[in-house]
Parts: structure tokens; sequence; C-alpha cells
């Protein structure tokens, strides 16, 4: 396969769950680099020993100095980027009434700045060479909502309201740059194994596959997203939920 044969790609929180499953992806897939970013280097041997093609870094998103600094490493190895996926992000869930203002901001941080500070950074490239695919990770839960997550349900819906302006905006001037969003539904990654059956049972009930989404099955619909193959789609979201939500 040879999707992205020949592409440089970088990917947020590229070294654990969905990020990981989307960078091996792409490395199977052909691509030339993959610069899976992360705050953490505990992955980075396995995953460059597994994946030549695979290249960690640290990077915080949420620093604009350090994402630039990237850019700018990512330029000079091969002078352009063709494929940035907006990946990384957490959540600190808790009612309204409960959620203290430093859940709020760190949610918000991640995965709404970071999202905002990577495109600013790696989008001028692409638009210099003139073309690529943004894509961002949203959720279902930014798409319908959910009690106790006012915080990333905000982000999630903000990622959808960004990549829609980011559709005009980046192919102004004749540069075919697309921007889409994925949108998950509850994904079986390591930080959902310890969610209780409880939970998760009525979830796969109400799910008409009869299932959590596997890794795989986001990073599928990414890889779409980001190849040749949807050349002529942008500013839409894929929904992966499953159809949890119809």
């Amino acid at each position: 396969m040879d999707r992205l044969k020949g592409k440089v790609c970088v990917v947020t929180g590229g070294a654990r769950g969905i990020g990981r499953g989307i960078a091996e992806t792409f490395a199977r897939e052909g691509a030339l680099r993959v610069w899976a970013l992360d705050m953490n280097d505990s992955e980075f041997a396995a995953l460059e020993k597994a994946y030549p093609a695979i290249k960690g870094a640290v990077v915080n998103v949420t620093d604009g100095q350090a994402v630039q600094a990237f850019a700018e490493k990512a330029k000079a190895e091969h002078g352009r980027v063709d494929v940035l996926v907006n990946n990384a992000g957490i959540t600190r869930d808790a009612l309204i009434q409960k959620m203290g203002e430093d859940d709020w901001d760190a949610v918000i941080n991640v995965n709404l700045k970071g999202v905002f500070l990577m495109t600013k950074h790696i989008a001028p490239l692409m638009m210099e060479s003139g073309s690529g695919s943004i894509v961002s990770i949203s959720s279902v839960v930014g798409l319908d909502g959910n009690i106790g997550q006012s915080n990333y349900a905000a982000t999630k819906g903000g990622v959808v309201a960004m990549t829609k302006g980011w559709a005009k905006e980046f192919a102004r001037k004749g540069a075919k740059v697309r921007a889409n969003a994925v949108s998950p539904g509850y994904t079986r990654t390591p930080m959902i194994e310890s969610v209780p059956d409880k939970v998760l049972d009525p979830i796969i009930a109400k799910t008409p596959l009869g299932r959590l989404a596997e890794i795989q099955d986001i990073a599928n619909a990414v890889l779409f997203l980001s190849s040749e193959e949807a050349a002529f789609i942008t500013g839409q979201v894929l929904r992966v939920d499953g159809g949890l939500v119809l």
C-alpha cells in the first residue's frame, strides 16, 4: 500500500493510542517521514525501530515557540509538510458545578489552542508548496454534547468550527490545502480500558454496529482524508461512531 508514498506527515499525540495508530498506518502506507509529536518520549525508540519512517519529537503543542521551532525543523529537513494530523488531546471531566477553572483551562489549552498553534505554523508551509491535508480529531461529543464534559465538548466543537473556516482560508490563491475533521465515537484505547463495563455496555448496546471503535477504524478514516483519494473533500466532518448517533 502506498497511499501516502513520499509524503511528509506530522501527527500530534503520536506516541500512544489513536495517534500512534495513525502514525503507524501512515508509515505502512509509504510516507517518507512521519513526525510523531508527544510530551513523553518513552515510546519513541520502539516506534522508530519498528517503522524507520517514524521520527519522534517532544513538542508541547500549547507552547507557541516550541511549535514554531518544530515547524522550522520539519521544513529544514524536507522543505515541506504534506499532512498534519491534530490528534493531541486530554480530558478533565466533571459536572459543571464541580469543574475547576484549572480543569477548564487545561483542556482548552491542549485541545483547542494546541490545534490552533500547530495549524498556524504548519499551514503556511502547505500554502507555500501549494497543497496539503489537515485532519483534526474532533469527537461525537463536540457535535452532540455529553454530561460532565463541558470543557471537552467546547474544544471539540471548536475544532469543527475552525476546520470549516480553514477549508476556506487555506484554499485561497489557488492553494490546494484541504482541512477536514474526524469525529470518533467511543474507541478502544488504553485510556478507555479503565472505564467500567457498566458504563461501556449501554453505549455498545446503543451502537447499531454493536461494538466500540478500534484504533484502526479511526486511523483508516484519517488516512482516507489525508490521501489523494479525498482530493475533492474539504471542510467536512467524518463521524466514525458505528452509528451511535443517527
